[in-house]
């Protein structure tokens, strides 16, 4: 009987895997709502908003905020101790809560710099609760998926989850069309409204994922917290123990830089790609929207490789690589030719969907499973200190000077990126026992 429940439910994990992308889908749509018209911050003029450049660089560097100052870590042992169902949810509901918060002060009319505060904490909520929420979808495809194909769920989730991106990309141009006139406030927050109804439909999905979870455990004899025994109890001296594990520190300073390189970037796409390329804000979109969609297609594919043939620490150093490639070229291509615009996101998307695929499936094989809600949730802490620092810094490098210096940024980060990765490599080959470069499929 135990072995009829376990075969249901290796068939349920896919349904289960569909119910929590769909919150993931909102969270990257409304964080990246207004990544390819963010040109239009560069004359608040034209903005009864009135943000400029810099502000907007505030305003998405909210996001990171309650994650740096010890909310991550102190909801990742909440995680642990609580588990996925009680703490996903809250965040869940927080994620929501904070995207309310923008939306009413993009459209409550009050003066620039009080609207730009009031979204400023409401990203600093919507981001606290999207990252939370993150990790517990990472940790339950980690758990409904464990000895099976994970890196290709975990892949998946990742590239459905990006398809928000892609579609804000495409639809925030339409909702706010280029004009001569001042865009008003109800035209600015469309791209918001939209986000907030995505986000309440997910946050109906994550409660239909909870009641399917409790059912998983129940069946199986299993318990949402990980303490059922008094050898697998949380204690904050495990805490100690995650961080002082090298290859840790070196998978999450990785993750730090490699995805600042994209996701720090992501946010200005608009800002740099048309002046860079000469294109419209609509082309624009349509150039980087080359960059999620490329990841629905290759992040399961490389998923399924990284499980059935291993190698990890290779295609991450890899990734690193293609992502420094894509930042030269759009540094250093002849201005005005769309080409290399078109170019430079294929090359990010190839490298957006290789990290990823390689790096998250390699947390479990170094952090031990009571562990990783709290070794998720502090790689999270580490990447969102270096995502609010590049986001500030990129922000005011493009209200003070050229796109191609905010790309200088980029193209050093990628440097230390390809380095991290092959100090893991490395690492790799002298402690053969962690497999980080065997596959993941017992036996294969």
């Amino acid at each position: 009987m135990a072995e009829d429940v376990k075969r249901r439910y290796a068939r349920l994990a896919w349904a289960a895997l569909a119910l929590l992308v769909v919150p993931m889908f909102g969270s990257y749509f409304f964080d990246d709502m207004f990544s390819t018209v963010s040109n239009i911050f560069s004359n608040p003029s034209v903005l009864e908003l009135g943000w400029n450049e810099a502000a907007y660089g505030k305003y998405t560097s909210g996001y990171s905020i309650l994650c740096i100052f010890g909310g991550l870590v102190v909801c990742g042992m909440l995680l642990d101790k609580w588990g996925v169902r009680i703490t996903g949810s809250i965040f869940v509901g927080l994620m929501i809560a904070g995207a309310g918060m923008v939306t009413w002060a993009i459209t409550s009319g009050m003066e620039p710099a009080a609207s730009l505060n009031v979204a400023w904490a409401g990203c600093m909520v919507f981001g606290l609760g999207s990252e939370i929420a993150g990790v517990a979808v990472t940790r339950s495809i980690a758990k409904w998926f464990k000895g099976g194909s994970m890196a290709l769920a975990m892949g998946l989730q990742l590239a459905i989850a990006r398809l928000g991106t892609a579609f804000a990309f495409l639809m925030s141009p339409v909702l706010i069309k280029e004009k001569a006139g001042i865009y008003t406030l109800a035209e600015t927050a469309r791209p918001a409204g939209l986000g907030l109804i995505l986000l309440l439909v997910g946050g109906i999905f994550w409660a239909v994922f909870v009641a399917m979870d409790a059912r998983f455990d129940r069946d199986r004899g299993l318990s949402d917290r990980v303490d059922t025994a008094e050898s697998d109890k949380f204690r904050f001296r495990d805490v100690v123990n995650v961080v002082g594990n090298g290859n840790w520190w070196l998978l999450a300073l990785l993750c730090v830089f490699f995805y600042s390189s994209i996701v720090a970037f992501k946010k200005f796409t608009g800002a740099i790609l048309v002046p860079r390329f000469g294109v419209s804000s609509q082309a624009a979109g349509m150039m980087a929207t080359i960059l999620p969609f490329s990841t629905v297609v290759f992040a399961p594919l490389f998923g399924l490789m990284v499980d059935r043939k291993g190698r990890g620490t290779r295609w991450m150093l890899l990734g690193a690589g293609l992502a420094l490639a894509a930042h030269l070229l759009i540094g250093f291509a002849p201005s005005g030719k769309p080409f290399f615009g078109y170019l430079s996101m294929i090359l990010l998307g190839f490298s957006y969907s290789l990290v990823p695929a390689a790096m998250w499936p390699s947390v479990p094989k170094i952090i031990p499973e009571k562990l990783l809600g709290t070794a998720y949730a502090l790689i999270y802490w580490v990447q969102n200190l270096g995502l609010w620092g590049f986001k500030r810094v990129a922000g005011n490098i493009l209200e003070d000077s050229s796109p191609v210096m905010a790309e200088y940024l980029f193209m050093a980060i990628c440097v230390v990126a390809m380095a991290l990765s092959w100090l893991l490599a490395r690492s790799s080959k002298k402690h053969p026992e962690l497999a980080l470069d065997e596959p993941n499929k017992p036996g294969k």
